[in-house]
């Protein structure tokens, strides 16, 4: 294992002036749908205790709403932001600049457009009936020639880097680029255009549900993490050796924890069976992490490591999260509960959390000038922070008082949703908290970028110096 040291004064480079207007328009597009879906996920959870709050209008009827919220977080927000991050990353550590920016910004501004499209459509109601994949069918065939252009020049930058050694960061980043591609595009075979029959589409949908997180959110928010530990703090990664298992475990067993949600479920009892013990297998991946990820824990350090860390105790939660409710004792209370909503919320929050520790350190690189403001940094690691907690829990509490609840079938259904809203009104107050700090993101940035570099803008980046470390 080799350390190789790069002078501090190149962290501002070609490399990065190469990707400027590519990444800054999917930066920016993706903080406008994260601005967006929260707007839409603030009007779902108000709906969710106060049925008649835009009963008269049917664009935003609950179904379409949920619907609507979700396909502008997963496919706005992490898409846009994953790609950005993920080609920064593969550039940065190929050191090359970026080849077909062009296709880059081609693509991304075909995603943008078949993403509006389609939440247009599910607003006028025309939807599918499948979680996560509710855009219309004649809309996802052109969102994944747009990924696909997106992804080529990552591929580029992968396959012309400068050294023969690779780094867990590039392994990450690669996997998403191909297996996004791959389950996109045999979900909306087998789901839209030549569907499977019966309890089938259930365990697709299924398996569709449990990849967008675990083989597309997961890798970019662990290649950031490994990227940005030993950048910061300049230290190799102790278990580093071990990396590789982490990564193939993930990719192995992360396809194949679909079926917890299909627990109870008309389909063959083996299915929920290796869903649960792929949950339990999954843990091995998360504890190399947590072994060469555990410096992120140490006191002090800047707010990019304080956004990291956070992400990546949700990242863990989740994982033991995922472990423990797959069983069916568990499952049995919070199966069809506002709990999996909480669930959902906790992976958004880890990939959120840490995706904004990339951008607060990207950024700056990207435009050579520092954030204009520390105080609305401040602010927005505070609102992230409280925002995605009380959220969460008051999501957690309320689902798991309701599972309760259903299986008693003494307590009325008045009685059940009078004892989730309090809990709701909470997390209805969280949400909006997060908005705010996510619109102080999004005009943080367009601010950073009408910014012009300081004559000694290179010296903003000479603490700490570079290190390339076979970790990074």
């Amino acid at each position: 294992m080799t350390t190789t040291l790069q002078d501090p004064a190149a962290e501002v480079s070609d490399v990065d002036r190469s990707a400027r207007c590519s990444l800054s328009f999917l930066i920016v597009s993706a903080l406008g749908w994260l601005v967006l879906g929260g707007i839409l996920a603030l009007l779902n959870l108000i709906q969710t205790y106060t049925p008649t709050f835009l009963a008269d209008c049917a664009w935003f009827s609950f179904g379409r709403l949920q619907a609507l919220q979700e396909t502008a977080l997963l496919y706005g927000w992490t898409v846009n932001a994953g790609l950005a991050t993920g080609l920064w990353l593969l550039i940065r550590l190929g050191g090359v600049p970026l080849r077909g920016a062009n296709y880059v910004t081609f693509g991304a501004l075909f995603w943008n457009i078949g993403l509006t499209l389609g939440l247009a459509c599910i607003a006028v109601g025309e939807m599918t009936s499948f979680s996560l994949l509710q855009l219309p069918a004649y809309v996802q065939p052109v969102m994944l020639v747009a990924f696909a252009a997106c992804g080529a020049p990552g591929v580029l930058a992968w396959t012309g880097r400068r050294a023969e050694t690779t780094y867990a960061t590039q392994w990450y980043v690669v996997a998403a680029l191909f297996l996004f591609p791959w389950f996109f595009s045999v979900a909306q075979m087998m789901l839209l255009f030549s569907p499977v029959r019966g309890v089938l589409q259930s365990v697709v949908a299924a398996w569709y549900g449990q990849n967008f997180p675990s083989l597309l959110l997961a890798p970019i928010a662990i290649a950031v993490l490994y990227y940005l530990l030993p950048k910061i703090k300049g230290q190799l990664l102790p278990a580093y050796d071990f990396g590789i298992y982490g990564f193939w475990s993930l990719v192995l067993f992360g396809s194949w924890i679909g079926g917890r949600h299909l627990i109870g479920g008309p389909v063959p009892a083996w299915i929920p069976t290796v869903a649960i013990a792929a949950a339990a297998m999954l843990l091995f991946h998360h504890m190399i992490v947590a072994l060469n990820l555990r410096g992120l824990f140490s006191p002090g350090g800047s707010v990019v490591l304080k956004f990291a860390s956070a992400g990546f105790v949700a990242y863990l939660l989740t994982g033991i999260g995922d472990a423990v409710f797959a069983m069916r004792g568990p499952a049995s209370v919070t199966h069809f509960t506002f709990f999996a909503q909480a669930q959902l919320q906790l992976a958004l929050a880890s990939f959120s959390l840490i995706i904004f520790a990339a951008i607060y350190y990207l950024a700056p690189r990207l435009f050579g000038a520092a954030w204009p403001s520390a105080g609305l940094v401040r602010a927005h690691y505070l609102a992230s922070l409280l925002g995605f907690t009380v959220l969460i829990a008051c999501l957690a509490i309320a689902g798991w008082r309701q599972g309760v609840a259903l299986g008693n079938p003494e307590v009325a259904f008045s009685a059940i949703a009078a004892q989730t809203k309090p809990w709701l009104q909470v997390a209805t107050a969280a949400q909006a908290l997060l908005v705010f700090g996510n619109l102080a993101l999004l005009l943080h940035f367009v601010r950073l970028t009408l910014t012009r570099p300081a004559a000694d803008a290179s010296a903003q980046f000479r603490q700490p110096p570079a290190l390339e470390a076979s970790a990074s």
